[in-house]
């Protein structure tokens, strides 16, 4: 082993994919790998002078200074080969990371790496950017085969037959919305509706359904924005004439289908057919016009704590107590 010896200039290293490693000192590196050979056999003695104790002496002081001395010398080889290594390791040069980042793989070799850690932070986002391209590909998976069936569907329409989306804008013409609302109010004749426009263009409807229940709908062009529902008797009105509609109805069973109502309201979305969103919508609360006469269709009474089924399925439109439909 040449030991102290004068370590050439600096060579291209062969990577696994054949590429070329820059910054490896080859000299030195085949000097280290002797280094550690000679290391290893270093140790090798200790444990072997560990191992034949005080041998081949006659008194016992002459012995145990034999196996002293031995012994010291054993770890001095150790020592000082370590030292070697050590110094050769530092003369081989660090060898650039295998990724396909390309040319920004000189970046590794700026010699104040510690100031500005572009290269270590670049690597670490391309790893980041690979784990999260698997993981989104895995998501992507899960969430084709539980595809969302939304309410154009329950309505009949199919989607190989449904016309494909325009852009379309939150404001539509007031005689449109006006158009949509009259031809509702004509395919329910158990329901009336009152238009109103008491802010504007935006819309308030004051849908009376029989002698069940009254419903006050906020509308922002086509698309409704919040239901209040009352009882059949109760005051809609403030004081000065306009709808009320912050007010919560004084019976409990019609709080619960408001809040049933709103839940509807986020079902039913198609932002591209507003249209049939409101006729869908529409359409629900049309089942509560025997809301005191349908039985649940589960548990098969018709009160339970003093209530009647508030609850409608979004596609059966049948009947269920709030307990009951879980």
């Amino acid at each position: 082993m040449h030991r102290g010896g004068a370590v050439g200039p600096v060579a291209p290293a062969k990577m696994a994919d054949g590429a070329l490693s820059p910054g490896v000192n080859l000299e030195a590196f085949s000097q280290a790998i002797a280094a550690i050979q000679a290391l290893r056999s270093s140790v090798t003695r200790v444990f072997d002078c560990l191992k034949d104790g005080m041998r081949n002496k006659e008194t016992l002081e002459g012995r145990e200074k034999g196996f002293v001395a031995a012994f010291q010398e054993s770890l001095h080889s150790v020592s000082r080969d370590l030292g070697e290594l050590e110094r050769l390791s530092n003369l081989v040069g660090k060898p650039s990371e295998n990724h396909p980042l390309h040319n920004s793989g000189l970046l590794s070799l700026d010699p104040v790496q510690d100031k500005t850690p572009l290269y270590s932070q670049l690597l670490q986002a391309y790893k980041w950017s690979n784990k999260l391209q698997y993981h989104a590909g895995l998501a992507s998976g899960l969430l084709n085969q539980q595809s969302l069936k939304r309410s154009a569907n329950q309505m009949g329409v199919s989607a190989k037959r449904r016309p494909k989306a325009q852009p379309t804008t939150l404001v539509l013409p007031p005689q449109y919305v006006d158009d949509v609302i009259s031809r509702i109010d004509r395919m329910f004749p158990e329901m009336s509706i009152q238009l109103s426009r008491p802010n504007g263009n935006s819309a308030m409807l004051l849908v009376t359904l029989g002698k069940v229940l009254k419903v006050i709908v906020v509308m922002r062009s086509l698309f409704i924005d919040r239901t209040i529902v009352k009882g059949y008797n109760e005051n809609v009105y403030t004081e000065d004439g306009k709808l009320d509609i912050w007010s919560k109805s004084n019976y409990q069973v019609f709080q619960k289908v408001t809040d049933h109502a709103t839940t509807a309201l986020l079902h039913y979305q198609l932002p591209q057919m507003p249209d049939v969103v409101v006729r869908s919508f529409m359409t629900w609360l049309r089942s509560y016009i025997k809301l005191f006469q349908a039985p649940c269709q589960r548990c098969g009474k018709f009160l339970q704590d003093g209530l009647p089924p508030t609850w409608r399925d979004f596609r059966t439109l049948e009947a269920f107590h709030d307990t009951c439909r879980q």
